[in-house]
């Protein structure tokens, strides 16, 4: 007598067991909680935002439509009336004039010699940590350290400039005092001791570029200079324009050196914008028109970033 085999119905598997969805509940409870450890994380960073940051620019705002003073005379509130005087002011024009002078002439060698440098650099020479260290370490010093260094070197007498011309058979030079040539004095110091940043962005930059291209050119006969304007320029285009917002940027706000070399002189002829800011608040006790004066030129240097992201998109498209 046969019997017919039973079959037993399949168990499933502790493993293979499928959890239920949360519910709107658990996962309005899990959203919240997200949301308060994301809030506890970025306290910290928010406390520090809104207090050094957001905080200086409502007060500097406010500030610049009073007569402010570190006197503590005339601080009530005077409308636009530092606006209208700073737009009159001779002295804050030609301050700003200085400043995009400085900037236009510091801008191109800063990137033409960092490029330069780092092409240099790429090519396989040897030692190249020396040579590494030798471009990017003078970024590393103060900016008095510096300007002290090149104060001596602009000595008239026993600088190290004038001994040089003196031994090509050309007369001395004032470096710092003569109003046509101190802008350019204060710009050399600038490009030996900036130009190491902008040189690291460049070989970073360059030792991304797949190799490979280059060899696909030397076996098209592609010499190489003409591998450097087809292949890496090309490539460097984003880096460029990276570092050239970074450098108006920078030089836009200079102070320091030119601070510390010439004082703003001779004449007011190397004065910086940001150095009449700190001349008008701290030197003519006038906070209310040294913030009115501020946020002139952050408007200008907004514009600038505005249009610099203009063009690069203009560029993308």
């Amino acid at each position: 007598m046969s019997t017919a085999p039973t079959t037993a119905p399949a168990r499933e598997s502790s493993g293979s067991r499928i959890s239920p969805a949360p519910t709107p509940a658990v996962r309005s409870s899990r959203s919240r909680r997200d949301n308060i450890h994301g809030w506890a994380f970025s306290a910290p960073f928010l406390v520090f935002f809104l207090t050094f940051l957001v905080w200086p620019m409502i007060s500097g705002a406010i500030m610049s439509l009073t007569g402010k003073s570190l006197t503590g005379a005339n601080s009530g509130f005077i409308g636009l009336a530092n606006y209208s005087e700073a737009f009159a002011d001779t002295d804050m024009w030609r301050s700003l004039g200085n400043t995009l002078y400085f900037t236009l002439i510091s801008t191109v060698p800063l990137v033409v010699i960092a490029l330069a440098l780092a092409a240099l650099v790429n090519m396989g020479l040897p030692a190249q940590w020396l040579w590494r260290l030798s471009f990017f370490s003078p970024f590393l010093l103060a900016s008095t350290v510096v300007s002290l260094f090149f104060a001596w070197m602009y000595n008239p007498e026993l600088g190290l400039f004038n001994d040089f011309l003196a031994k090509l058979g050309i007369p001395p030079v004032a470096w710092l005092n003569d109003p046509s040539v101190a802008m350019w004095a204060v710009v050399i110091a600038t490009v030996w001791w900036t130009v190491g940043f902008n040189f690291l962005l460049y070989v970073a930059a360059l030792q991304n570029i797949p190799h490979q291209h280059y060899e696909a050119a030397s076996l098209d006969g592609a010499g190489g200079w003409r591998q450097f304007f087809s292949i890496s320029l090309p490539q460097l285009g984003p880096t460029t324009a990276m570092i050239v917002v970074l450098q108006l940027l920078a030089s836009l706000k200079v102070f320091d050196q030119i601070y510390q070399m010439t004082g703003g002189g001779p004449g007011g002829a190397t004065r910086s914008i940001v150095q009449y800011i700190f001349e008008a608040g701290f030197t003519g006790y006038r906070l209310g028109y040294s913030a009115a004066i501020s946020y002139i030129f952050f408007a200008l240097i907004l514009l600038i970033a505005l249009a610099q992201v203009f063009i690069a998109r203009k560029r993308s498209v």
